[in-house]
């Protein structure tokens, strides 16, 4: 069987996380802060934080960004819930807007369109999610939310490794924050690095970092020149700080990453150039045998930059045409080795957000979501293993 994607792990992989299990430290120790430091380098950030999961991240994105009841977002309504469900979290409000129906990726177009229907005195931030692992025009999209003056958080849980225009003739990797205010990652094993769950934020901002430090740790403060209850904090005969002593000054979450998880990332991040050119090299490969499909289907990511490391494979199929249904094309692919999924259902048509958000019809969305099929995808594939996809999926089309 052929998965839609798995994780790549190797002996490498096992000894980092097995010397942990011999260490001093299982859950936050040292491992961590020197994946943080080595995930920084790479994607060329100032502060990357570390947390649980993805889902976490976005969410203490939100919590940076100080979100609260009464705020509305702008998300694009082709991702996976979390992105959304990160700004309910603290009780904002979501304003979906549509995305290219051939890439499914919010254009500026989209989000100026998104932003005209928002209420301007409450909009604080706009979302961008960068699909299957291409990157969105982040340029012309922080232009106009520079000009809405709102926060722009990347949702990059699909991209790491991806690079974008920053401007004509200059180029950044995904994650660096040039264009935004935060960029969020995820390192469940579909992804293209893995900590088995775990997330990561990056962020320019110094005092972000911070604030994004505490939360994922209850909101603790264990710095003596921080503490504002002097008369518990200090020996009242030294006057030297109490070493158990910390103190809470806003909610926090444990969302913490392990010494374990932080080893496998740090192993993994190790062998991200690999990892990347090989996506790279079967994406090629996928595009040189497409032609098999006619003009029953098409991929997405032939008309995406060659930079980007994509997460996903994911092919435009014109169901009726073939006269086929998705869940029949599904089924027979599986009868025959071939795992597929569908990324993702439009999540203004949740209905627990048909119930909460108003949303107009927004027809990129529904055109994207009516084709999208995403095929087998994962560095352990071969060249062969794309070849039998391709056939195979030829052959079910007909």
């Amino acid at each position: 069987m052929l998965p839609y994607a798995r994780q790549s792990v190797d002996e490498e992989d096992i000894a980092a996380v097995v010397r942990v299990l011999h260490s001093d430290f299982l859950t936050t120790g040292p491992e961590v802060p020197a994946f943080e430091a080595a995930f920084a380098e790479y994607v060329g950030a100032p502060h990357a934080i570390a947390c649980s999961s993805g889902t976490a991240a976005l969410h203490l994105a939100c919590l940076a960004l100080g979100l609260e009841p009464g705020d509305q977002v702008i998300v694009p309504t082709i991702s996976f819930v979390a992105t959304a469900n990160c700004a309910r979290y603290c009780g904002a409000d979501v304003i979906f807007c549509d995305v290219d129906p051939d890439s499914g990726l919010a254009t500026a177009g989209t989000v100026r369109e998104a932003i005209a229907r928002a209420d301007r005195s409450r909009l604080k931030a706009v979302f961008v999610v960068h699909m299957t692992g291409a990157a969105v025009d982040l340029a012309r999209i922080s232009s106009v939310t520079k000009d809405a003056g709102v926060a722009l958080i990347e949702d990059a849980c699909h991209s790491l490794g991806t690079r974008y225009d920053i401007e004509p003739g200059r180029q950044g990797i995904v994650g660096d924050c040039a264009l935004s205010d935060f960029a969020v990652f995820s390192f469940h094993p579909v992804k293209t690095i893995t900590t088995g769950e775990g997330g990561m934020i990056t962020t320019r901002d110094r005092g972000a970092a911070e604030r994004l430090s505490r939360a994922r740790n209850h909101g603790l403060i264990r710095s003596p020149e921080d503490w504002m209850e002097k008369a518990l904090a200090f020996d009242p005969v030294d006057g030297e700080p109490n070493p158990w002593f910390y103190e809470q000054q806003a909610i926090g979450y444990n969302y913490r990453l392990t010494d374990i998880q932080a080893a496998l990332g740090r192993s993994q991040l190790r062998k991200l150039p690999e990892f990347a050119e090989r996506r790279r090299q079967l994406a090629e490969r996928y595009r040189r045998q497409s032609g098999v499909f006619g003009n029953s289907a098409r991929l997405v990511s032939s008309a995406q930059n060659a930079d980007a490391v994509l997460h996903l494979m994911v092919a435009l199929i014109d169901f009726e045409s073939v006269g086929l249904t998705r869940r029949e094309v599904m089924l027979r692919l599986r009868d025959q080795g071939i795992g597929s999924q569908v990324h993702y259902i439009p999540i203004h048509c949740q209905p627990y957000y048909r119930k909460s958000s108003a949303t107009p019809d927004l027809p990129g969305a529904s055109r994207y979501y009516a084709r999208c099929l995403s095929l087998p995808f994962y560095a352990d594939m071969t060249a062969d293993d794309v070849s039998t996809v391709c056939s195979v999926l030829s052959d079910v089309l007909g």
